[in-house]
């Protein structure tokens, strides 16, 4: 571990103490988990510390737990994961959190914290149903208003519920359930006598 990354293992450890859950070092990159309940105050002392200053969120996403590992996941099944920059100290640093509840995964909203957050925030609602408390714009953003269900869970059809298409007769696009037969495509292979001789 390079002395960078062990400075900033004890900046976090100090600053979050008991809001810590984990914390992880992997191929250079520093990994923290916080709880649900204190995810809100643990990414403002992110922002805020003066030994942390992690002033830019670079990326937040969703992540459905239910095929981890082959099925050996018994964690909680919907996290956020979050990639924050500190310019000041050119650090960087991973902060996930887990849903509480697998019915309806609800987190704490970090617009309020990192303006950025708003889109990313929509995207995990709108691919994964993750609920953000505090957004006061939670709608789709990539799938159609009418979309059904969350594309990115990994229960959701791979074909999808509904298939959409233009209708000449009514003249508008109309919704219809998906009509495609799953198939399994074999590659044709040609093979050449002489292929490769001189």
């Amino acid at each position: 571990m390079t002395i960078k990354l062990e400075l900033l293992e004890a900046a976090l450890r100090n600053a979050l103490g008991d809001q810590l859950q984990s914390l992880t070092q992997a191929l250079g990159e520093v990994t923290i988990v916080v709880k649900s309940h204190d995810y809100a105050s643990a990414m403002r002392v992110l922002r805020d510390h003066a030994d942390l200053r992690f002033e830019e969120m670079i990326d937040l996403c969703g992540v459905d737990y239910s095929t981890y590992g082959d099925g050996l996941w018994e964690g909680p099944r919907f996290a956020v994961v979050s990639h924050l920059l500190s310019i000041k100290h050119n650090w960087r640093v991973r902060v996930r959190v887990f849903a509480a509840d697998d019915e309806m995964p609800v987190v704490a909203s970090m617009i309020d914290i990192w303006p950025s957050a708003n889109w990313y925030e929509r995207e995990a609602f709108d691919f994964y149903g993750i609920l953000f408390e505090g957004h006061n714009d939670l709608r789709r953003i990539l799938t159609d208003y009418g979309f059904i269900g969350h594309p990115f869970r990994k229960d959701f059809p791979v074909s999808g519920y509904v298939e959409m298409r233009y209708d000449p007769e009514q003249k508008r696009v109309i919704y219809q359930p998906v009509t495609i037969d799953p198939r399994e495509n074999v590659p044709r292979v040609i093979r050449e006598e002489q292929y490769g001789a001189k």
